[in-house]
C-alpha cells in the first residue's frame, strides 16, 4: 500500500493493515534495518524503536530484524518485492492518481491479482497455499487497534496543571504532586499522567489550543490545602502596586473559573507591572474593571 512518508507513524499504520488484511498475527516480524523500526542494528541484540516495541506488545509478536548485508535472512521477501515491483508498480506506473485511496484501490486490485495467479511450476497460487497451510498458524488479531504512544516528562505547574506543548493544552494534575516531575503517556485519544511510576490522572485529549482540561477533585482550592499560592496571594500582590490593580485581580477571581486557571494570567500582569509606566498600567487596569 502507499503511504504519505516513511516515518514511524505511517510504517506502523501499514503494518497494522497488513494484520487486518490477514485477519490474524504472525509470531515473529522481521523488518530491515530502516529509521522507522530499529534505533540500532546489532546482530545480537539490536535496539527497536520504542514505538515499534509498544506495537509488538500490543498484537504479542516477537520483532528480530534481519542482519545488516544479509538478504538470505529474506531471500523470500526480497523475491516477492521484485514480483510486485513487475506486476503491481510496473503495470500502473502509466496511471495518474489524485489521492492515496484510489492510488490504493488499484494497488489492491493488482495486488490480488498478483496472490490469486497460480505460480509457476505449481498448481496452486500464493492465497491458495497461505490459506491451507499457514493461516491456522496464526494467531488472533486484538480486540482493540493499536494507537501510536507519544511519551512526554513535564513538571507540574503551581496551577496543578501540566502544559502538552503538542497540543498547546493544559491538564489537570491532583495538587498533591505540584512542582514534582510528571511523566504523560499519551495517544491520539487519551492522556495518561504518571507520578512516581504511578497513574495520577487520565484525560480525554483535547486538541483545543490555551485551553484547559481540568478535574474539579484536583485543584488545591477545593481542599483545605493550600499552597503557596492562592487568590489572595495574588491580590495582596496586587494592592502593592494600587487599589486598582487589586481590585481588578479581585474581580478576575469573582468570575466563576476555578482560580489555578487565572494564577498564570496574574504572573503576566504582575510582570506586565513591572515593566510599564504606573500612570499607565492603572488606566489599562480600569479600562479592564470598566468592560
Amino acid at each position: 500500500m502507499a503511504v504519505t512518508s516513511q516515518n514511524i507513524e505511517d510504517f506502523l499504520h501499514a503494518l497494522a493493515c497488513a494484520l487486518v488484511h490477514f485477519g490474524e498475527v504472525p509470531q515473529v516480524l522481521v523488518p530491515d534495518n530502516l529509521k522507522a523500526a530499529i534505533v540500532k542494528a546489532n546482530r545480537y541484540e539490536p535496539d527497536i524503536n520504542r514505538a515499534l516495541e509498544d506495537f509488538a506488545n500490543h498484537y504479542n509478536f516477537t520483532v528480530i530484524p534481519a542482519r545488516i548485508r544479509k538478504p538470505r535472512d529474506k531471500a523470500l521477501v526480497e523475491n516477492q518485492v521484485k514480483l510486485i515491483y513487475a506486476r503491481v508498480y510496473a503495470r500502473l506506473r502509466n496511471e495518474q492518481f489524485f489521492d492515496l485511496q484510489s492510488l490504493n484501490t488499484a494497488i489492491a486490485q493488482k495486488n490480488r491479482e498478483h496472490t490469486q495467479t497460480r505460480m509457476q511450476q505449481k498448481p496452486y497460487s500464493r492465497e491458495e497455499k497461505f490459506l491451507a497451510e499457514e493461516k491456522m498458524l496464526l494467531k488472533p488479531l486484538p480486540e482493540s487497534a493499536f494507537e501510536l504512544k507519544y511519551y512526554r516528562e513535564l513538571k507540574v505547574a503551581q496551577n496543578n496543571h501540566v502544559y502538552l506543548a503538542q497540543d498547546k493544552h493544559y491538564y489537570s494534575v491532583p495538587y498533591a504532586y505540584t512542582g514534582m516531575k510528571a511523566k504523560l503517556i499519551f495517544t491520539r485519544s487519551v492522556v495518561r499522567i504518571y507520578v512516581k511510576n504511578e497513574l495520577v490522572a487520565t484525560h480525554v485529549r483535547n486538541f483545543k489550543r490555551g485551553s484547559y482540561s481540568t478535574v474539579k477533585e484536583h485543584l488545591c482550592s477545593h481542599h483545605q490545602h493550600y499552597l503557596e499560592r492562592s487568590p489572595t496571594y495574588y491580590i495582596k500582590q496586587a494592592a502593592r502596586s494600587s487599589s486598582v490593580f487589586a481590585t481588578l485581580v479581585e474581580l478576575m477571581f469573582t468570575s466563576g473559573r476555578y482560580p489555578e486557571l487565572l494564577y498564570r494570567s496574574c504572573d503576566g500582569l504582575l510582570s506586565l507591572q513591572r515593566k510599564t509606566d504606573a500612570t499607565t498600567f492603572e488606566k489599562a487596569c480600569q479600562i479592564a474593571i470598566d468592560y
